[in-house]
């Protein structure tokens, strides 16, 4: 235990306090070197703030799959503070990233390449790219439109990572988008209208009002027929920060107009993007490893020629009780489906021009 004091000395967590009427926001400056490993080698971890943003952190010397409490302290605190690090060209094993994604909590699931747009072959070579109609392709594409993970499911995610394989020649990189500085900067009238309102959340209702695709509904995929209500504004449950918790998959929102519930929600969002210190693109190397908290954090995918193989590698941390809504057992569970089958059926009449002009896939089935 001294010895890990001692490490944990070593971590600088400066504490700045700046008090909002809304917030008391807290903040970490975090600069790390570590010492004094069992095998007497010097471990240093630097982590370094994204240049003219309000967020987001380069991460180096770390050794993310056998990592020391005062190494992830440093690293979590600094999750907490910027919403993002970047840990470049690392190149991490399997076994690594799920090792150090388990220092986060609970995995939602680990090492998935369904964010890719080809497989490997049986015999480990690169598959067939796939065709941008498959379900896949159509998944992949509605991810360029600003979002948070799975709030389409009773938990909500708490965090996520990205390793780069394979990259494309241009694009196919990752925008992400503070919340925390977005609802900050909103005036105080609005933040008393949203202060108290909440929206049904799907991923049906996200791929059909942005593309225009219906994929089938199957109880257990992420197209389950299931909408859950969340708040328009969120509580960070380790900093205290509010931020806005929008996105593609939010609609509805109880109390307001069809119309003025979409205005709502487009204007929020619009208004999170349109700073550009809130805003950060990374555009990956081979062997990036890239980490956001979804509690506070958009993110989106960047588009790409999609005739070029794109691999990267997803594991997702499962939210805790902070993030939970509801069961689709719950009574509650009835307004939502009820509210998704509603926007579902007005949506097929609207989407005609939307890139998949509402329709299925042809593997839709099969894909689930």
């Amino acid at each position: 235990m001294q010895a890990l004091a001692r490490l944990l000395e070593s971590i600088k967590l400066i504490a700045i306090n700046n008090p909002t009427q809304d917030n008391q926001v807290c903040q970490y400056s975090v600069s790390c070197t570590f010492f004094c490993c069992p095998s007497s080698e010097e471990t240093k971890v630097k982590i370094t703030p994204v240049e003219n943003k309000s967020f987001g952190a380069i991460v180096t010397g770390a050794n993310i799959g056998a990592l020391r409490d005062a190494d992830f302290a440093a690293i979590e605190a600094a999750l907490l503070d910027r919403g993002f690090l970047v840990f470049s060209e690392l190149f991490p094993s399997d076994d690594d990233t799920i090792a150090f994604a388990k220092n986060f909590g609970e995995l939602e699931f680990a090492v998935v390449p369904f964010l890719s747009n080809q497989d490997a072959n049986a015999d480990g070579t690169p598959g067939v790219v796939y065709d941008i109609n498959s379900q896949r392709m159509r998944m992949i594409l509605g991810n360029e439109t600003w979002h948070t993970d799975s709030t389409y499911k009773p938990y909500s995610s708490k965090c996520a990572m990205l390793s780069a394989v394979v990259v494309p020649e241009q694009g196919g990189g990752t925008g992400l988008a503070d919340m925390r500085a977005g609802y900050a900067a909103l005036d105080q009238a609005t933040k008393d209208r949203i202060a108290d309102l909440a929206a049904y959340h799907s991923n049906l209702y996200s791929q059909a009002n942005d593309l225009g695709d219906f994929p089938a509904v199957q109880e257990g995929t992420i197209y389950h027929g299931e909408a859950y209500l969340r708040p328009l504004v969120k509580v960070h449950p380790q900093t205290g920060v509010k931020n806005l918790f929008i996105g593609r998959h939010a609609f509805g929102v109880p109390g307001l107009s069809r119309a003025e519930s979409r205005a709502l929600l487009k204007s929020l969002l619009d208004f999170v993007v349109a700073d550009e210190a809130r805003v950060y693109e990374h555009n990956y190397r081979p062997g990036d490893l890239l980490v956001w908290d979804n509690r506070a954090l958009l993110h989106r995918a960047l588009p790409y020629d999609y005739t070029q193989p794109r691999t990267v590698i997803g594991t997702r941390v499962a939210g805790e009780d902070s993030e939970f809504t509801y069961h689709p057992t719950d009574p509650e569970a009835a307004a939502g489906r009820e509210a998704l089958a509603t926007e579902l059926a007005l949506l097929r009449g609207e989407t005609q021009d939307r890139r998949y002009k509402a329709t299925m896939a042809p593997d839709s089935v099969a894909a689930l």
